[in-house]
């Protein structure tokens, strides 16, 4: 059958199109595209079927996907067929943000000789695009560029071990980023990206790595603070809008 979508606002559909891949790495690539930005969303139960007919696929391939994204924690997925974003607590987000104040900083160390001038370019252009996605309140433009700017860098580290570790990372607070940033807004968010940058175009590794890390611990405390007012105020309940800086 022909597993082409309809082309979707977040890119999706044109990601599906791909010639000469496997449905199942096709849906795989197009769930984690939708889990890094929060097109799924924490609480929201989904079905195999369901995506299976949104992604214009078969629910096989779809199964498929979602067997392997639960087992990187991503999604659950229950006897029933029922799909959700697993929640994450207090203990879980001090976990992530421990895991990521590990392993990014360290990425981009190793990434600093390999990052040339003309990437440093690319990452100062992204960094231009993010701060217009800022002022404009776009929330899902700015989690995708901002997970292009992070990772336009690790790429460059050359790791195949903590590349596909730090993207799981990614795939777990992805939608809850984008849940706390559509309550709270983009007005007056500030990022270390421009100390970073400053850093790569110096070569200087320990610089960038210490940007890298600030930019980590302030973005998850942000998570981390959302999520503490959310149980103050009950489930469901709104969260107040915080004046505090924060990536």
């Amino acid at each position: 059958m022909d597993t082409t979508a309809p082309a979707e606002p977040d890119g999706t559909a044109s990601s599906l199109g791909r010639s000469g891949e496997s449905a199942r790495n096709r849906v795989t690539r197009a769930l984690r595209e939708k889990l890094i930005i929060g097109r799924i969303q924490p609480g929201r139960g989904m079905t195999l079927r369901g995506l299976a007919a949104e992604l214009g696929v078969s629910p096989m391939p779809v199964r498929e996907a979602i067997q392997g994204l639960a087992a990187e924690r991503a999604l659950d997925l229950s006897p029933s067929g029922r799909i959700c974003v697993p929640r994450l607590d207090q203990r879980r987000i001090g976990e992530i943000l421990d895991a990521r104040a590990l392993l990014e900083p360290r990425a981009a160390e190793l990434a600093a000789p390999h990052i040339d001038r003309d990437c440093a370019r690319q990452l100062a252009r992204i960094d231009d695009d993010i701060d217009r996605s800022l002022l404009d309140g776009d929330v899902e433009r700015y989690l995708r560029l901002n997970h292009d700017f992070h990772f336009t860098i690790y790429r460059r580290s050359q790791s195949d071990v903590f590349l596909p570790l730090i993207e799981t990372l990614w795939l777990r607070f992805g939608p809850f980023m984008r849940m706390i940033y559509g309550r709270v807004g983009t007005t007056g968010l500030v990022d270390h990206h421009k100390r970073a940058i400053a850093a790569a175009e110096r070569g200087q590794a320990r610089e960038l790595s210490e940007a890298i890390r600030l930019d980590i611990h302030e973005g998850m405390q942000l998570i981390a603070e959302a999520l503490k007012d959310q149980d103050a105020a009950g489930a469901g309940g709104p969260l107040p809008v915080r004046r505090r800086r924060a990536v």
